[in-house]
């Protein structure tokens, strides 16, 4: 059993410290926002994540797992993981001031090794290890919101950069997780984080192109990206056209490499394209639902169905579905939205949000499906019609079956089909 630190009880370090402590470890995690460590210590986890609430309580219970606003309870600790926050800045480069404040308040003691879960530009854990005199070990993490704790206990891989013998223990840690490792210097870990999650938005933006190419020469966007899907050195993921990509990461991410990029003197050219791309997607959206709405928007009300960036989460950050609600707006829609995810207390930029789907739809000329929450495939959707005033459901993530909705009344708009079903 090691002893471990965690700074930040966010997505990433409130999973990491509660499946570290579900391996048997020691665990201390430290978060400067007081309410949420009063809730974390009475076993409360306001995060939506699946199996993540019970594993927390399993480790108070325990006594292998406990929440402090105290930034010194980690001096000393065996290992010290570093997983805070770093938004893109007005650059577009990453923000280290989360970081800085971590290695600010850390007091290590004479076998502290310092973990960057963190996803920081490259050179930062070099930097690190130099200026503070102490081992850092880079080991981005991988994991996806919603699925979260199952990523974690399940890897495709453990990506650990620096130099021995810190990296294998921080290896140890991992050991009876049985997923490989990736053992390597600390600029091509932190590049291979943002490699991975830039090549995901490479990919989504080129198939939201794939999608527009097929609605303007009659191919079908589903039968193309099966084809793609059957070739293993594509495979089937990340091929479903979209509003666009978004959430906490790639957006920034994807700015950070360019940023990076043009640092040391190499032009990133796929990847701006790609995110230039991305913004595209969103007025091409809404350049659909005008279609939808009989050419104009303004004054015209729009249901929303989903406004998260994706499905098994209440985040809104960077969400696709509010950069399209924006848009919509600007252009002086009336919009309505409904998500499962998104409680009371959440704000959803111009949508007035309502907590039932007859609500959204009640009075819309155009109903449009922008978040893929598989709860919509089994609404009621003969008596969403009954009340919406136009009959065209725009379904810019494929989650709904056109057959049915014709049998409500409804006619289906769907990206990469050339006209309503």
């Amino acid at each position: 059993m090691a002893a471990v630190g965690v700074a930040g009880a966010g997505y990433v370090g409130l999973t990491t410290a509660a499946c570290l402590a579900g391996l048997g470890h020691d665990v201390t995690c430290a978060e400067v926002d007081q309410s949420k460590v009063d809730q974390l210590s009475r076993g409360e986890v306001a995060l939506g994540e699946p199996d993540l609430a019970p594993l927390v309580r399993d480790g108070l219970a325990a006594g292998r797992l406990r929440f402090t606003p105290d930034p010194g309870a980690l001096d000393g600790r065996e290992f010290v993981f570093a997983c805070v926050p770093t938004p893109a800045g007005p650059d577009g480069a990453a923000d280290l001031g989360a970081v800085e404040a971590v290695l600010a308040a850390l007091h290590p003691g004479p076998h502290t090794v310092l973990v960057v879960k963190s996803t920081v530009p490259v050179g930062t854990c070099a930097r690190i290890a130099e200026t503070a005199g102490i081992p850092v070990v880079s080991n981005p993490e991988f994991l996806r919101e919603g699925h979260a704790v199952h990523d974690f206990r399940h890897p495709d891989r453990i990506l650990l950069g620096g130099e021995e013998p810190a990296v294998a223990r921080v290896a140890a840690l991992y050991a009876d997780l049985g997923a490989p490792v990736v053992r390597t210097d600390h600029a091509s870990a932190e590049l291979g984080k943002y490699a991975s999650n830039a090549f995901l938005a490479l990919k989504l933006s080129y198939v939201n192109l794939l999608a527009r190419l097929c609605e303007r020469t009659g191919a079908d966007i589903d039968a193309v990206t099966r084809t793609m899907s059957l070739d293993e050195r594509i495979g089937p993921h990340f091929l479903h056209p979209g509003p666009g990509w978004g959430g906490s990461c790639l957006p920034k991410d994807t700015s950070a490499l360019v940023a990076t990029g043009a640092a040391a003197g190499v032009d990133l050219t796929i990847l701006r394209s790609a995110i230039e791309a991305n913004d595209r997607q969103h007025d091409h959206v809404v350049a659909r639902i005008r279609q939808a709405a009989g050419g104009r928007l303004d004054g015209v009300r729009i249901g929303l169905f989903g406004l998260t960036f994706k499905a098994g989460t209440h985040d809104l950050r960077d969400s696709p579905a509010l950069a399209v609600a924006a848009r919509l707006a600007a252009a002086g829609a009336v919009l309505t939205g409904y998500d499962p995810g998104v409680t009371g207390g959440d704000q959803a930029g111009p949508v007035q949000r309502v907590d039932d789907p007859v609500l959204a739809a009640k009075g819309a000329r155009v109903l449009v499906v922008l978040t893929e929450w598989p709860e919509f495939g089994g609404l009621d959707w003969s008596q969403l019609a009954a009340v919406a005033e136009g009959d065209v459901v725009v379904d810019t993530r494929g989650v709904l079956d056109p057959a049915a909705l014709r049998g409500s009344g409804l006619r289906c708009l769907r990206l990469g089909h050339p006209a309503g079903e």
